[in-house]
């Protein structure tokens, strides 16, 4: 499992002209994706760093200051571009493995207290944000590796 992290003073997520999540002040865009090698202790991983890593102002983690977070599932953080131009998604996890997936990161955040908007999975999303910094992390569980 991949995560683009990002801490941002604002961000969204709109379907189809529709605004589907927005954070309602300061927090954590994350891009997620899941790979064919995914299990549960990647899902029990990226929980814990999303909301623990100190990547917040004076050092603090999403669930040290409640900070809102936006995750939006990317099936694109998997691939593959060492050979050619064009990418490969072989590592990239199918639909009906990667969403239940995702949920359960958004489940386990909000298990920790934290409010999460979401994207739609599968959706033509435009994600709209303003990087604050710029801060931008990857996470890598040992599986995406």
């Amino acid at each position: 499992m991949k995560a683009v992290v990002s801490r941002v003073t604002e961000a969204s997520v709109t379907v189809d002209g529709t605004v589907v999540g927005a954070l309602p002040g300061p927090g954590l865009l994350v891009l997620v994706g899941v790979s064919v090698d995914d299990d549960d202790a990647d899902i029990a991983t990226m929980v814990r760093k999303i909301s623990e890593l100190r990547i917040l102002h004076d050092e603090s983690s999403a669930v040290d200051v409640g900070a809102p977070v936006l995750v939006v599932s990317q099936f694109t953080l998997m691939g593959e571009t060492s050979k050619g131009r064009r990418p490969s998604w072989s590592k990239a996890a199918r639909g009906p493995v990667a969403e239940p997936m995702v949920d359960s990161v958004v489940r386990g955040l909000r298990e920790r207290g934290l409010r999460v908007e979401t994207g739609v999975f599968g959706a033509m999303m435009q994600v709209h944000s303003v990087n604050d910094g710029p801060f931008t992390v990857l996470i890598e569980t040992p599986s995406s590796r």
